[in-house]
């Protein structure tokens, strides 16, 4: 579970597709003009040392602000250094950035009354909620309640679900992903299976914010969500952390939260509504939400507070012939902590997410140090609190230590393949960028095939730190080993990657124990090491493709190149 900028600004540029056909195919240089591919050899040994350490319970969760961050701080350092990097930050290794940390405590039931039945929610096995706002406590209290639909607001595509309404101080039913998420192609009002940032439920609590509302309750439903209740709850019942401003969240609702599917069915019910019938009539242009006559919400926390001051880690290799420009390895370092206890576990470990990206980093720091300098600089950069909304790769896009307008492009790292090397690689946002035709020499050379993601409903394209640097116009590699292994095939591939997500993903058996093959991790790293190997080893410039979302930021940043 990840959160995004929830400001104005951001929103203004977030609002496009996740994922583009692979037909629709980027117009980038020809391969014959790009550098060679290398792969070189990789250090297992490093891989896993890494990942190890940082996925032990001494880490307890490396979440930010904690004793974990201390001591996760102090390991990268060292580990960077020992690979001949140099500080990053004008003679420093880290970068702060100032966090806000607010844990809910005390919540009691969500009740719904005023409607043929009371409706109770418990909280965690029936509903969970947290705040943005940096206050003690929060209480929802005698709140009207309105089921607004998909809760989205998309002036450019005629569709309003808030129009005529007036949902200050109301709470708001609010349904996950777009309207068309059941359309079996990428094609629609919200581009179908492939979900749209309308489709986040981080968009939608910014549009319940926009419109006034006090609080916003979206419908778990495992499908179109992507992830069962276990994650909802795993992520959403422990410490959050909020990228701190001006006005504490003012600005927005008192409370955010997810409902089971089976109790959003109830309240339905006892309001006279049929929840099925609504959800169809939700999906067509023109739905008007409704009111839940006579239905009262109530329920509130305790927020513990405290203002944390969390790093960024950065090194840095020197280029050769243009140390002024620079290409960037990113990957993210935290993890959840203490999460809810599975047969009394409460660690989340984290091992795949994040320490095998963190530990890639070290890995390919020891490789380009030992091979002769590229001409660019490189940047191995490990951010804080990707887990809480991307906020490190936020605070680093928005104050950068290198100037993104000589940033070439970068390679996101977060969380390598656990199963073995795959057949295929699949790319987010193929068609989007230059960046295609690197990725295509890069693929022919290692003999694997690209294919397109296979869930794009999953909105993969918001919940990682490359998003963050896209905003600014700067384009990223990312791709990842697909699903048809070598040794299994798809149908092994797809039983892998299941049984991740169910039983490891934001979970505590993410644990370095856990991990039976690595050889798909350094399969990985040696794909991720030839992409930023021949972007720092050309003079090219790579942009988005016209029309893209994210090519006018590049244009403004580099105007006259």
């Amino acid at each position: 579970m990840l959160r995004f900028p929830r400001t104005a600004a951001a929103f203004a540029v977030l609002l496009s597709v996740a994922a583009c056909s692979g037909a629709d195919k980027a117009a980038g240089p020809d391969a014959a003009s790009l550098p060679d591919v290398q792969f070189p050899e990789l250090s297992l040994q490093t891989l896993q040392s890494v990942t190890k350490e940082l996925s032990s319970d001494a880490y307890e969760g490396r979440a930010p602000g904690t004793a974990g961050e201390e001591k996760t701080l102090a390991y990268l350092i060292k580990q960077f250094e020992e690979a001949g990097l140099k500080p990053g930050n004008n003679g420093k290794w880290t970068q702060d950035v100032p966090l806000v940390e607010i844990t809910a405590k005390n919540a009691t039931p969500l009740s719904f009354t005023g409607g043929k039945a009371p409706v109770t929610l418990n909280y965690g096995d029936d509903y969970v909620a947290f705040s943005y706002r940096v206050q003690p406590k929060t209480a929802i209290k005698d709140s009207d309640v309105v089921f607004v639909g998909y809760g989205i607001n998309a002036p450019e595509k005629g569709w309003n679900d808030y129009a005529g309404l007036d949902v200050k101080g109301k709470t708001v039913i609010i349904l996950v992903n777009d309207p068309d998420w059941q359309t079996p192609e990428a094609k629609g009002e919200f581009n179908g299976r492939a979900m749209t940032y309308y489709g986040r439920w981080t968009y939608k609590y910014e549009e319940a914010a926009r419109q006034g509302a006090a609080a916003a309750l979206i419908v778990h439903d495992t499908e179109p969500a992507a992830y069962g209740w276990n994650v909802v709850e795993s992520s959403n019942t422990g410490t959050q952390y909020l990228a701190e401003t001006k006005n504490g969240g003012a600005d927005q609702t008192a409370a955010n939260g997810w409902i089971q599917l089976g109790k959003a069915k109830e309240l339905l019910a006892s309001a006279g509504q049929d929840f099925d019938k609504l959800r169809a009539a939700a999906g067509k242009k023109g739905f008007k939400a409704v009111a839940l006559t006579g239905v009262k919400a109530a329920f509130g926390f305790d927020n513990q507070i405290a203002k944390k001051m969390s790093h960024n880690v950065i090194g840095v290799l020197p280029g050769a012939k243009r140390p002024d420009e620079y290409v960037l390895y990113t990957a993210h370092w935290d993890h959840l902590g203490r999460c809810t206890p599975v047969n009394g576990d409460d660690i989340c470990n984290g091992a795949v997410d994040n320490a095998t990206g963190v530990a890639g980093l070290v890995t390919l720091a020891q490789a380009y140090k030992k091979a002769p300098a590229p001409d660019r600089s490189v940047v191995f950069l490990a951010v804080t609190a990707e887990e809480s909304g991307l906020l490190g790769s936020q605070y680093y896009a928005d104050n950068p230590v290198f100037p993104l307008a000589e940033t070439v492009g970068g390679v996101n790292m977060d969380a390598l393949n656990p199963n073995g090397p795959a057949k295929d690689i699949v790319v987010v946002g193929r068609g989007k960028s230059d960046l295609d035709s690197y990725l295509e020499k890069i693929a022919k050379a290692a003999k694997v095939a690209i294919v397109d993601e296979p869930t794009p409903e999953k909105g993969f394209y918001y919940r990682s730190d490359h998003f963050s640097f896209a905003k600014h116009g700067v384009p990223f590699f990312n791709f990842g080993a697909g699903e048809d292994l070598v040794d299994g095939g798809k149908e092994a591939g797809k039983k892998a990657a299941e049984d991740y997500e169910k039983n490891r993903y934001h979970a505590p058996g993410d644990e370095y124990a856990a991990i039976k093959n690595w050889d798909g991790m350094l399969a990985d790293l040696k794909l991720f090491y030839a992409a930023g190997r021949m972007l720092a080893s050309t003079d090219a410039w790579p942009n988005w493709v016209k029309g893209d979302e994210f090519r006018a930021a590049r244009d403004k940043s580099r105007p006259a190149k």
